[in-house]
């Protein structure tokens, strides 16, 4: 049931993620999972002597390198130049020395070891005690913050005591530029063995910083620099605090890429010595870097001034509130338990403080993806956020909001009107070299409006749409306005051609379904809030009607495109086609396929992949949760059970949606299935890349499983319900929301669901399986449950493949490399 994750090492503990024996062989998998940010700021969870690791990762939102984009054969309109996260200087760095001997994890002699990552704190420690080389006792805790409340402020303690002797003690504390190379200790050992990975981060040769001020007085360091392309600015200052009532020498070291503050002290048996580092990074896209040493100054200033525990307070008041908004609980399994609390943690970390930065793939935790944000964001994340803490969603989608100028130009170049949002991005261009599998998403306009949608309905915020955010639905709205056509055939349809929907391993059809689908919704919905806000606020909507020169006969077009909508669906075999023509292709053998050479995508030319009925994530499926009111469960069964053998599961994203659907039409084992790859797919490692980050989207979709898949909560239409599917063997699922400024507490059990205000003025009214129920201020509702919707056993015998016309297909493989005879190859 725990997918691999090893208990001995990792014990349960609800409230933490807890090592309690180290290892060196899974460095890059570990300092993934003890990662901690803001939303902003992100450490790896790299051991505090800054050795053996397999990337010395800190990382700022948004913070990045451009390059020019090199195509083998160009042609117009393809990205021009990419974008990659870059690592910021590391200030994580503590380096301790007993009578000259180093301490490293790795190498040293460690009795007793303990690292945990606490959910309640957000502190990152950990405990050792190390026998040096002449048997001295030295215990060493060190611990790591990175601040929710104040989201430029990093803080690091290391206590040392040598318990059985005196000894000379020598404490280093550094902050390294390792991105341009200037670590003298450097031993990271980040692989290139995968380098045609896409997943992984692009690698620049040439310097990235140019360095600006530096210096240092008294106890405060300071480096500056502007990115060589891009020219964005960073200022990084540390201050450092000494208790002891030891005697001790301090030397400091300064120059462009590295400072150094060494604390040399005379350590006597049992007196312990307390270092305490803060740290401040500031950003810009344009302020100068002298400005920003300021702001790092007072941000140091007032942490002085508040006192390091007054921080520490902070920060376990700010996620206090966190888990009072969006805890959910599986009663007596703190197994799981445990991992969905960790999963909920990382999106805290990816999404906290990114105020209007966007909520990147591997959000602050690594540089995986090039810490680019693409659609999974607003599809696995926000609605996570819009129902717990809609302030973290409105300020995600403010960046999409920011980004609509970018999105104008990138439609004029592919030839469309309104705005066309770029597949993967950190700075509003498109970054996708492979326009296939990505500038051809387009869907990301409607995934963008779906997801201000779930916002808007859930907190009944029209202040935001009439602030300007209605803009993002109306370009979108007109994008797919030219991008579709008419086609007469007995009676009007519009149709979209020359798409990619979110299976990857489909690329560049006609009439994707979730394409349509969603485009059809967003037409709608970009229809019905120009009339809401011309209604409630005239005075916003005209003013966007001028600021857009949007015409009444704009929106009639989109109502009428809307309805005429062409949705493909096969007769004969009773399921919605992916696309006009993925019926037509011939089925992937998946069952015959060996384990080495997942994902496919690594190990087959996409010209195979494409040719068959073969899929990196469940893209029909998607479309039945995030549009089912417009499914019946008949056609939700019928399309789940053809698309879910042809199923790779080769992107995170797949295993949420999977459950979801198999818990709504009575799948009980394979939603369980699902949702547990999900819970422990960084845990575990089970997609093998979780060491260039954690996934936050299917970190996001823990969330949704639980709440949408076994809570069955729906918000079509702005109306909230609950159909609930509790796994047999689950006592108790509790889960916190908030609607409308309310917020409630849902208890499913066998039995019963209970909904409980806990906080606000007004009533919430919701249905459960179609009766409507309201509960009140201070009030609970207890409905009584009649089983957990439909049954269906395991389903081990599936209908044989078959084309429309009837005839059987038989899964295949590709053919693999052909062997020629010796002395026959082809020497041309």
């Amino acid at each position: 049931m725990n997918r691999g994750f090893d208990r001995d090492r990792f014990p349960v503990d609800p409230w933490a993620l807890r090592e309690v024996s180290s290892s060196t062989s899974d460095v890059a998998l570990t300092e993934t999972l003890f990662a901690i940010g803001n939303g902003y700021l992100g450490m790896r969870g790299n051991n505090v002597e800054g050795r053996k690791a397999h990337e010395h990762g800190t990382f700022i939102n948004g913070l990045h390198e451009t390059f020019k984009i090199h195509h083998a054969e160009d042609a117009y309109g393809f990205a021009e130049v990419g974008q990659t996260i870059v690592n910021v200087p590391d200030s994580k760095v503590m380096r301790l020395y007993v009578d000259d001997e180093p301490f490293s994890i790795g190498d040293a002699d460690v009795l007793e070891y303990e690292r945990s990552l606490n959910f309640r704190e957000g502190v990152l420690r950990r405990t050792v005690l190390w026998q040096t080389p002449s048997g001295k006792l030295v215990q060493i805790v060190t611990s790591r913050m990175v601040s929710f409340s104040d989201r430029h402020l990093a803080v690091m303690t290391m206590n040392v005591t040598v318990l059985n002797a005196d000894a000379a003690l020598v404490i280093s504390s550094q902050l390294i530029n390792r991105q341009d190379g200037h670590d003298s200790d450097a031993d990271g050992v980040h692989p290139d063995a995968a380098a045609r990975d896409p997943r992984r981060a692009e690698r620049i040769a040439d310097r990235v910083f140019r360095p600006g001020e530096y210096w240092q007085e008294g106890s405060r360091s300071v480096l500056s620099y502007r990115t060589n392309n891009s020219r964005m600015s960073i200022a990084v200052a540390t201050d450092h605090t000494i208790e002891t009532e030891n005697e001790y020498d301090v030397e400091r070291f300064v120059e462009p890429d590295i400072s150094k503050d060494v604390y040399a002290v005379r350590a006597r048996q049992g007196a312990s010595v307390n270092l305490t580092k803060t740290v401040s990074y500031h950003t810009s896209r344009s302020t100068p870097t002298r400005e920003l040493i300021d702001r790092c100054a007072r941000t140091l200033d007032r942490t002085a001034a508040e006192g390091v525990a007054a921080q520490f307070d902070k920060q376990r008041l700010y996620l206090a509130d966190f888990w009072e908004r969006s805890d959910a609980e599986i009663v007596g399994r703190d197994d799981l338990q445990q991992a969905v609390r960790w999963n909920l943690f990382q999106v805290a970390q990816a999404a906290a403080r990114a105020d209007g930065l966007g909520i990147a793939a591997k959000g602050v935790t690594g540089s995986g993806y090039s810490g680019h944000y693409f659609w999974d964001t607003e599809i696995y994340v926000i609605p996570f956020l819009a129902y717990t803490n809609p302030m973290w969603a409105r300020n995600a989608l403010r960046q999409r909001q920011y980004l609509l100028p970018a999105a104008r130009k990138r439609a004029q170049t592919l030839s469309e009107g309104g705005a066309l949002f770029p597949w993967r991005t950190i700075n509003g261009e498109e970054a996708s070299a492979y326009y296939a599998a990505g500038t051809a998403q387009y869907h990301i306009n409607a995934d963008i409006t779906y997801a201000l949608a779930k916002y808007v309905r859930a907190t009944g915020d029209l202040d935001f749409l009439a602030s300007g955010a209605i803009d993002i639905a109306v370009e979108t709205a007109r994008m797919w306005a030219t991008l579709g056509f008419w086609r007469s055939n007995g009676e009007d349809k519009f149709e979209i051609h020359g798409v990619t929907g979110p299976d990857e391993y489909t690329t560049v059809v006609n009439n994707n379904l979730f394409t349509n689908v969603m485009a059809r919704f967003n037409l709608r919905y970009a229809a019905q809030i120009v009339a809401e806000l011309t209604e409630t606020r005239p005075a916003a909507a005209a003013s966007m009607r001028e600021r857009l020169a949007l015409a009444d006969g704009e929106v009639v077009e989109w109502e009428r495109a809307a309805a005429a909508m062409f949705i493909p669906y096969s007769d004969a075999l009773a399921v919605h086609p992916q696309d006009e023509h993925f019926l037509e292709r011939e089925v992937w053998d998946l069952a015959n396929t060996p384990a080495v050479q997942r994902p496919l995508m690594l190990h087959f030319h996409p010209l195979v992949i494409y040719r068959f009925q073969v899929l990196k994530q469940a893209d029909v499926v998607l479309a039945l949760f995030l549009q089912g009111d417009e499914f019946s469960l008949q056609e939700k069964t019928s399309d789940f059970d053809y698309y879910d053998p042809l199923t790779t599961s080769d992107s995170t994203l797949s295993n949420v949606v999977q459950s979801i659907i198999a818990a709504e039409i009575g799948d009980e084992r394979l939603a369980m299935e699902y949702f547990i790859h999900t819970l422990f797919v960084d845990l575990s490692d089970l997609h093998g890349n979780t060491a260039d980050g954690v996934h936050i989207a299917s970190a996001g979709g823990v969330w949704n499983a639980l709440v949408s898949g076994f809570g069955g909560m729906r918000d079509h239409d702005g109306l909230l319900s609950f159909d609930p599917r509790l796994p047999e063997e689950w006592p108790e699922l509790r889960f916190r929301l908030t609607w409308q400024g309310s917020r409630i507490l849902v208890t499913i059990t066998a039995t019963s669901l209970v909904a409980r205000m806990l906080e606000g003025d007004e009533s919430v009214t919701f249905s459960v399986r179609g009766d409507v129920h309201v509960v009140g201020p201070e009030a609970e509702v207890r409905v009584a449950l009649s089983g957990q919707g439909p049954v269906r056993r395991a389903n081990t015998h599936r209908a044989p493949h078959r084309r429309e016309d009837g005839s059987v297909m038989t899964p295949s493989l590709p053919t693999g490399p052909i062997m020629l005879p010796t002395g026959l190859e082809d020497t041309r």
